[in-house]
């Protein structure tokens, strides 16, 4: 049982060899793609971990989307909380979560779950092609979820804390929060657009992409690398992170998490919830 100190956010394939078959670890496959939405899935089902569970983006880790509040809102706590339940997950449940996309979608549930008080939660470092490439088991059944007989979290309330709407992200950068832009580079200078109607960024906002946390083969960088990416910014300050639809910002929460930062937000409708009001 990993215990809440010096926790990393990051498992390697040869810890979560000890760990799968066992009943110490929950493991959830994120594999997605924005152009084919149900590539992730007939992915998982051509092979998976055994063991793990899939999640969908758009049905599992996403909320009806409106006019405002960005193409992948958060869902209801209520509803999150009834999806804990399925997978057997409390806030004391050990979680591994893997993709194929340099954590892309396997950060965005790692952060749902610390938003709403889970420890420990961890995304498995080089995802799924590292462990096909460390040897491990591969399974292509899907697993069924059920809550037959789980308490789940009870009657207690979850939030998703540390994520912010449009009006409270500005009321932080008012007040001194860094605000942080995760999309590349072009996206962000306003010189390719190729999902959103506006083109752009938000005021004042600085410019991470995403990318720059992993290296090629979709491994993160060592601590150092991830350091060297927050170096302008004190440990102690406040940074809010974006990008188009508070999906790929959560690498670069990821990221602060692994270089120490501690005081980091999400806003969840990103660029596409911002440019809906322009």
């Amino acid at each position: 049982m990993i215990t809440n100190r010096a926790i990393s956010p990051l498992i390697e394939t040869a810890e979560l060899q000890a760990l799968v078959g066992s009943a110490k670890v929950v493991v959830i496959d994120c594999r997605f793609s924005l152009a084919d939405t149900e590539f992730g899935y007939q992915q998982y089902l051509s092979g998976h971990i055994p063991g793990a569970f899939y999640l969908h983006l758009d049905k599992d880790l996403s909320g009806p989307i409106s006019d405002q509040g960005g193409r992948h809102p958060f869902p209801d706590p209520a509803d999150f909380s009834r999806l804990m339940a399925d997978l057997a997950i409390d806030k004391n449940t050990h979680v591994v979560i893997y993709d194929s996309s340099r954590f892309a979608f396997a950060s965005r549930l790692w952060w749902m779950l610390k938003s709403v008080g889970c420890s420990p939660v961890q995304v498995l470092n080089g995802g799924y092609p590292a462990w096909l490439e460390c040897g491990g088991a591969v399974d292509s059944s899907a697993v069924a979820t059920s809550a037959e007989g789980f308490a789940g979290n009870g009657d207690e309330p979850l939030t998703f804390d540390n994520c912010l709407s449009k009006d409270a992200m500005l009321t932080a950068q008012a007040g001194g929060a860094w605000l942080i832009d995760a999309r590349e580079a072009e996206r962000y200078e306003g010189l390719n657009e190729p999902i959103d109607p506006v083109a752009g960024h938000i005021p004042g906002a600085v410019n991470v992409p995403w990318q720059g946390v992993t290296d090629d083969s979709g491994r993160a960088r060592d601590v150092n690398a991830q350091k060297a990416l927050w170096q302008a910014i004190g440990t102690d300050e406040q940074v809010v992170v974006y990008c188009g639809s508070g999906v790929t910002a959560c690498v670069d929460l990821l990221s602060l998490e692994i270089a120490g930062y501690t005081n980091k937000k999400l806003y969840i409708g990103s660029w596409s919830d911002w440019c809906s009001y322009l």
